[in-house]
């Protein structure tokens, strides 16, 4: 999804190439991706000759925030506060920079009219 959200209308051959520096991946198998992510909804693609063009059907953040909003709701029961607390828990996040992150959301809202 990195690859097409940073390229938009690209090809199978293109993700291809573009990804070849972290893994190679034979041609078949990014399109059976390509494929599997349009079943999804994650991308959509159109036909030029006989080349599938494909593109993001939405922004990456659009697609983070929904993939963390299920992980709320399947996982810590819909609460964003218990997300949160485990992942200070578990020292994925110090208290200390959870705290910096409350600022600047603050001074986010305080900035909105």
């Amino acid at each position: 999804m990195d690859y097409v959200w940073t390229h938009p209308d690209c090809t199978a051959g293109m993700c291809r190439e573009g990804l070849a520096n972290r893994r190679v991946f034979k041609e078949s198998t990014i399109r059976t991706v390509l494929k599997n992510l349009e079943k999804k909804g994650y991308v959509t693609h159109d036909v030029r000759g006989r080349t599938f063009f494909y593109r993001a059907v939405d922004t990456k953040r659009s697609v983070t925030f929904e993939a963390a909003r299920q992980v709320i709701d399947r996982f810590c029961g819909g609460s964003v506060k218990e997300l949160l607390v485990g992942l200070v828990d578990n020292q994925m996040i110090k208290p200390d920079e959870l705290r910096k992150l409350a600022q600047e959301i603050a001074s986010r809202k305080e900035k909105k009219p």
